[in-house]
């Protein structure tokens, strides 16, 4: 039986984060199927190779021969057979997945079911379970105003286990000082955009989980380079309120907190508030567009049971 659209998540309560949460998260990542996509680099990949040599799953034992890695010797067959023997192993081609997860200011913003933050948490670690559960290594770059945590990639649960771990830190952090002037804001994407450049290695899949605030032309470069050797795709979180979805009277006055400055919007100044809203959406989407990386929409203001499909 599906969920609701307008029911939190399982252990959620919308504005705050936690662990048990994203661990729920692992039933929605079982929904998605598995991508069987052609790494870019010639040496990665998704699934087992069939060439053999040293790696992670044992293949066979045969005579050692000379050149073997002396470490790879069977030493229990060579004692039973009075000949040395070495095993082989097939060698295990694990693709990186890289998760980008915007959890700058900006995003800790919500007007119906969830802050855009606890989305982009919830959506990250949907992706992440379902990386593990295909077998992939999972690294993250997580972004905060004043706090970032970089994860190399990692097999199995280390991985994911990781990430909600510092996902949850840094989105307490946020939400502890959401009245902190925020002075490192400018430039941020950028140097974020170039520190994932460094931590991702040919033949990745990168996911860019964010509101599409701050990136700029250095964004548009680093991300250039990214996706030369790389499967590259966004997904931008949005709220019924910053896309113009939810319903409103004619007359209202409704505080809001945006970028860090509260805010009273009535009807004229909500219209102009929402069109700087939609132009920062189309410049992001405009700049994903002329790279050529797919851009899918997610809202906050729906269970993200509700949105599978925009997951498959």
């Amino acid at each position: 039986m599906q969920t609701p659209p307008n029911t939190l998540p399982l252990f959620a309560d919308g504005v705050h984060l936690s662990e048990a949460e994203l661990l729920a998260c692992r039933n929605l990542a079982r929904a998605i199927p598995d991508r069987r996509v052609r790494a870019r680099a010639a040496m990665a990949g998704n699934r087992s190779s069939l060439i053999k040599g040293r790696g992670m799953e044992f293949a066979e034992v045969r005579h050692y021969q000379h050149g073997d890695d002396v470490r790879t010797i069977d030493w229990r067959v060579t004692a039973r057979t009075g000949k040395a023997h070495t095993k082989l192993f097939v060698e295990e081609r694990e693709r990186p997945v890289l998760l980008l997860v915007d959890l700058k200011h900006s995003l800790y913003f919500g007007s119906t079911l969830l802050l855009q933050s606890v989305q982009v948490a919830h959506l990250a670690a949907t992706l992440g379970w379902n990386a593990i559960q295909q077998g992939d290594r999972l690294g993250a770059l997580i972004v905060g105003d004043n706090k970032r945590r970089e994860l190399k990639p990692r097999t199995r649960e280390h991985g994911i286990l990781a990430l909600i771990s510092a996902m949850t830190e840094v989105h307490k952090h946020q939400l502890e000082h959401l009245e902190t002037p925020v002075s490192a804001s400018q430039g941020l994407m950028a140097q974020s955009c170039r520190q994932l450049v460094r931590l991702t290695k040919p033949g990745s899949q990168v996911w860019l989980i964010t509101d599409g605030n701050g990136f700029d032309d250095d964004c548009r470069q680093s991300l250039s380079a990214l996706t030369r050797h790389n499967e590259v795709a966004a997904f931008v979180v949005t709220d019924p309120l910053r896309n113009g979805t939810l319903q409103l009277p004619k007359r209202f006055s409704l505080p809001v907190r945006d970028q860090g400055k509260s805010l009273v919007l009535d009807r004229h100044s909500y219209d102009a508030w929402l069109e700087r809203q939609r132009h920062s959406l189309w410049h992001f989407e405009q700049m994903m567009q002329s790279l050529s990386i797919p851009v899918r929409l997610i809202d906050a203001g729906q269970n993200l049971n509700q949105q599978m499909n925009l997951l498959r």
